[in-house]
């Protein structure tokens, strides 16, 4: 299936959208899906599409890091250093190579932290916040501090923001990115404006990858604030679904560097999603200049992280191919639940004309927009018949979705039986909304 659109050969061409359907015709269609609901409700399911997480069979894959190294095995690096002990505050080389590699970056440029790159994001903030950047005014010492937010985007950056205090301002994503025009007006014009969320590749929750043209303009950008950093997440940044279909991303830190503005991305990323998410590794790159400012701070807070973990890692992929040649693996996985899940969409919503929905090529999202109106309706509803989703209006800051439309997808963690259950529940409860919604109109 694909990127592609629906193949209309196989749909009933004489089936009426809502829109076109008479205050009778709804009434049948609302009576049908309630009795329809009614039966769902009646199985008591238990089904989970809360989060992105990976499902069972992908942490299978991950089993051999178990065995990668044991009591006999030998724990120092390749230059001498010993990883049951102290020390080595930026991560073993070893690791920095094979990380550097999945992010593209040189290892001279990274930092390997511990198992999630969601706490290095929160620990740049957080000194952001204490301690400003690069000699910079601490930001808990300035009258108002704002970030801007890709919308819809990922709950758990706005978090972040939210805790600190820090106002998020929304900026419409496109297929390409952000919309930069705003981007670049709102940078350039505001010195309060500190930051910015990206998920570049794959993005959370529709699956969009930044053009090249967004990239060279997020890499052009002229802050008016000399501590603007991009908060680059590139979270997916191998995770295609599809091996001669795939998304690319041109490098920021390399771009941002040809446009005289070396300091101004921190690009985060992690294993989480490839090997084990409680386990894995994360890093941030980023210039030398934000590196060693970052390490002077490391110093007080840590005296090295999980070093081990980091060589267990380096043994069980040897190297990027071996990553990729694994991630191959995910991707027979979770590709059928994709798919799966754009077979219902188009079969049970598409021919009513409801509903617009992103066919992504990597990533663990798909991002649905119902009617406006109707998104925690439709979320509720699901709950009420056993299918548990992540709350309507969690991908826009302070979850306020002003259309009341977005619903992120995330068909990964169930198995293919159920989520292919959940989203047939999912378009009853969708097309119910609607026609309810419809009928209220016409009285």
């Amino acid at each position: 299936m694909n990127n592609k659109k629906p193949d209309l050969k196989n749909v009933d061409l004489k089936v009426k959208t809502y829109k076109e359907m008479n205050k009778e015709e709804l009434q049948r269609e609302v009576a049908n899906l309630k009795a329809e609901y009614k039966r769902y409700q009646d199985m008591d399911l238990t089904l989970n599409m809360a989060r992105g997480k990976p499902c069972h069979e992908q942490l299978d894959l991950s089993m051999g890091l178990m065995d990668a190294l044991n009591s006999e095995a030998d724990l120092s690096c390749e230059d001498g250093t010993d990883c049951r002990n102290y020390g080595v505050l930026d991560g073993i080389q070893e690791a920095k190579e094979l990380i550097g590699a999945m992010m593209e970056n040189s290892p001279d440029n990274i930092i390997i932290y511990g198992n999630s790159s969601l706490n290095v994001m929160y620990d740049t903030v957080s000194r952001a916040y204490t301690h400003g950047i690069m000699g910079n005014t601490p930001w808990c010492k300035l009258d108002k501090v704002k970030f801007l937010c890709p919308v819809p985007g990922y709950d758990r950056h706005f978090a972040i923001t939210q805790y600190f205090g820090i106002e998020m301002i929304p900026v419409p994503m496109t297929p390409t990115g952000p919309d930069m025009d705003i981007v670049e007006k709102l940078v350039s014009e505001d010195e309060t404006i500190k930051g910015i969320w990206c998920v570049p590749k794959y993005s959370n929750p529709q699956g969009y990858s930044y053009s090249d043209d967004t990239v060279r303009r997020f890499a052009r950008l002229r802050p008016a604030a000399r501590d603007f950093r991009i908060f680059w997440d590139n979270a997916y940044g191998i995770h295609h679904l599809y091996d001669d279909d795939q998304d690319y991303l041109i490098e920021i830190l390399a771009e941002c560097k040809k446009a005289g503005s070396p300091d101004m991305v921190y690009k985060f990323s992690s294993t989480s999603k490839i090997t084990f998410p409680g386990s894995g590794i994360a890093a941030i790159a980023t210039s030398l200049n934000n590196l060693e400012e970052i390490k002077a701070q490391l110093t007080n807070q840590t005296i090295g992280h999980d070093k081990v973990n980091q060589l267990r890692h380096v043994r069980f992929f040897g190297d990027i191919n071996g990553m990729k040649e694994h991630m191959k693996k995910h991707a027979a996985i979770i590709r059928p639940k994709f798919e799966a899940v754009l077979e219902i969409l188009d079969r049970d919503l598409a021919p009513y004309g409801i509903g617009d929905w992103t066919r992504p090529k990597g990533g663990y999202f798909i991002s649905f927009d119902a009617p406006e109106g109707c998104a925690k309706a439709i979320v509720d509803r699901a709950k009420k018949a056993g299918v548990t989703m992540t709350g309507a209006g969690a991908t826009y800051p302070y979850k306020k979705d002003p259309h009341d439309s977005n619903i992120r997808i995330a068909p990964t963690y169930p198995s293919l039986g159920d989520l292919r259950t959940a989203m047939e529940i999912f378009t009853v409860c969708v097309r119910l909304v609607y026609a309810n919604k419809l009928l209220g109109e016409m009285e």
